[in-house]
């Protein structure tokens, strides 16, 4: 018990000299910050005897508070003189890093295989002088409907599923919008392939919401069936292969007269109906899978846009960007498209970025 002032000096030295002991045993900053904790703590050495100052004489509490505070400044200049030899000891120690070991192999991306397909569809186009076009996901009526030959009262209208923003807004439900945007801003002759994200109401095993399509077509004087076909066949043939059959079937398009849709022999199945010994759940048996749609631009198309059908002709194609990349891929199902599996995506690493 401290009982006066010079009492209190003798133990504030005392403090300094078991301090000055324990700090010469100190190896870590961990300790150190033990050490501090132990002087100068809220329940420290220090602390303990500065709780007698209160019980000294009035005259000596001047003095005995002075030293105390003194004594507390000595203490952490010691602390911060022993941390940075501490810090510099450590600095100094040789590193337990290994520079011969091997290093972590990177984790490379690699173009989505959507993305790869489009690529090489619109290479093949690009060296017959097609232009590739974009435009907006967000159409009006006009441009996505209307000007395609598809009025209000249009059965197609019900085959497309639409998703609609309001009553002459909506998401555009294929690429053709974009034949008639080019041909309004450009005269012909022209040439253009327009990829780009289509909205649908429909989801399954085969079927998205959201998926991709490639538009084509080409207007000039006196074009006729016989280039479309020739076209598509070396389009099939190049992303294919050279022996890939291509047969043209009659059907309906609004905007194109006559239409067709294409059919390509059976890349799972080599066309012969089987794998193996099974049957081919692809082609069902038939040897041909249907690739596209496709026919001769309708001259009403052309009138909306201002072009005279009587001087020019010209043909258009679409076909689902998934349907060509399942097939060239032996995908089979189209949700590994937009799962983010890398398992899935890691399988095409190896084409060029």
């Amino acid at each position: 018990m401290v009982r006066n002032a010079k009492e209190f000096l003798k133990k504030l030295e005392e403090l300094k000299s078991k301090f000055s002991e324990s700090i010469g045993k100190i190896n870590s900053i961990k300790e150190l910050e033990e050490l501090k904790v132990k002087f100068l703590g809220r329940k420290g050495e220090l602390a303990k005897i500065m709780k007698a100052l209160p019980g000294l004489a009035k005259e000596d509490k001047p003095m005995a508070g002075k030293a105390g505070n003194e004594t507390k400044n000595w203490i952490e200049d010691l602390l911060a003189q022993k941390k940075e030899i501490l810090e510099q000891t450590e600095m100094s120690k040789p590193s337990s890093f290994d520079h011969t070991l091997p290093g972590r192999e990177i984790w490379s991306g690699s173009l989505h295989p959507i993305t790869i397909t489009i690529q090489e569809i619109c290479s093949v186009f690009v060296s017959l002088g097609y232009e590739i076009v974009t435009g907006p996901e967000i159409e009006t009526d006009f441009y996505n409907f209307e000007a395609l030959n598809i009025p209000k009262d249009h059965p197609a209208r019900d085959m497309q599923d639409t998703l609609y923003i309001s009553d002459n807004i909506l998401l555009r439900t294929h690429t053709s919008p974009l034949q008639i945007r080019t041909m309004l801003n450009t005269k012909p002759p022209v040439a253009a392939i327009a990829p780009g994200k289509v909205y649908r109401r429909d989801s399954d095993l085969t079927h998205s919401p959201m998926f991709h399509q490639i538009e084509g077509f080409l207007v000039d004087k006196d074009v006729n069936m016989g280039d479309l076909r020739g076209t598509l066949t070396y389009f099939v043939q190049h992303i294919f292969s050279k022996d890939t059959k291509v047969r043209f079937r009659p059907s309906f398009f609004p905007f194109t007269e006559p239409s067709a849709e294409v059919d390509i022999s059976c890349v799972i199945c080599n066309g012969t109906g089987f794998v193996g010994n099974e049957p081919c759940r692809v082609c069902k048996q038939t040897g041909f899978v249907e690739i596209l749609g496709c026919g001769l631009i309708d001259p009403k198309v052309f009138e909306s846009v201002g072009y005279d059908p009587e001087a020019y002709s010209g043909f258009a194609f679409g076909l689902g960007v998934e349907r060509v990349a399942m097939l060239k891929y032996g995908i089979n199902d189209l949700r590994l498209f937009f799962e983010n599996d890398t398992r899935f995506l890691n399988q095409f690493l190896d084409f060029p970025v």
